[in-house]
């Protein structure tokens, strides 16, 4: 049972969630990797020789490819191990939130389906899924996050965030710095069309990714879960979310859902 339990305090995440799931993921957390180097100067080395905090140079897809398949650095045993935690902090956070904000019970699909009464600061409509699952969200990501910092230190992010050209196969990590500055203005227009997986492990590089995972919650929890669809607009409009992350990363992506776990994986 992920630890995290023992210490948790309500938070700020049950007020924000539909801020967090409309407008964009804002990072729990910093990167783990630049988490790392400042707890151990040791760690540092996983930067490859970049300055702390500062952005990863951006890679093309051929370089990507050829970088992972030398990073398979995940040994069967710990792969076990961390898409074990995964699964735990996903159950924990699913049922957590049950419990405060309906007594424990599980929601109705007509419950899942009500709008909220206020819009979003974004001025988009909310569900109770949406809000709901953003807490879940919020909640998952910050047990992840004590979990694995002892467990594979600075080998993690939490909703990293890429730009990814499909035409060009290069892709660019954003900063968690430059993603917040961009949020605050007109609720991150500049960051549409950007992909953002929940947890990818890699190498202490967040651009040479070994495996990607995506939370679902679904709503009633009855639904099966699903990789996300692009909409119109999105400059993958019509294409599979999990798709897009392996043919970007050239690595496998999995969904994480509380019931099931790690399931619905997809290789490159």
């Amino acid at each position: 049972m992920p630890s995290v339990l023992k210490r948790w305090r309500p938070s700020v995440l049950f007020l924000l969630g539909g801020l967090h799931w409309v407008c964009g993921p804002v990072g729990y957390a910093a990167d783990s990797v630049t988490n790392a180097c400042r707890q151990n100067p040791a760690n540092c080395a996983l930067l490859h020789g970049q300055e702390a905090g500062a952005a990863p140079t951006v890679r093309s897809g051929a370089e990507i490819a050829s970088i992972a398949a030398t990073l398979r650095f995940l040994s069967p045993e710990l792969k076990l191990r961390i898409e074990r935690t995964l699964h735990e902090c996903a159950a924990w956070a699913d049922a957590e939130v049950n419990r405060r904000r309906l007594g424990g019970n599980e929601p109705s699909r007509q419950q899942c389906q009500e709008v909220l009464p206020k819009l979003d600061p974004c001025g988009q409509k909310v569900t109770r899924a949406m809000q709901w699952g953003a807490e879940k969200h919020g909640l998952a990501t910050q047990c992840v996050q004590e979990q694995l910092d002892p467990l594979i230190p600075g080998r993690f992010s939490l909703e990293p965030r890429y730009r990814y050209d499909r035409q060009t196969g290069q892709v660019q990590w954003l900063s968690p710095a430059e993603v917040r500055a961009l949020l605050r203005q007109d609720c991150g227009k500049e960051l549409k069309g950007t992909l953002v997986p929940d947890v990818v492990i890699h190498s202490g590089n967040p651009l040479q990714a070994v495996s990607i995972y995506d939370f679902k919650f679904p709503c009633p929890p009855g639904n099966d879960a699903a990789w996300k669809t692009y909409t119109q607009g999105h400059a993958n409009q019509g294409l599979n979310q999990g798709d897009v992350y392996v043919d970007a990363l050239k690595t496998e992506a999995a969904l994480v859902t509380p019931r099931r776990g790690v399931e619905q994986r997809i290789h490159p």
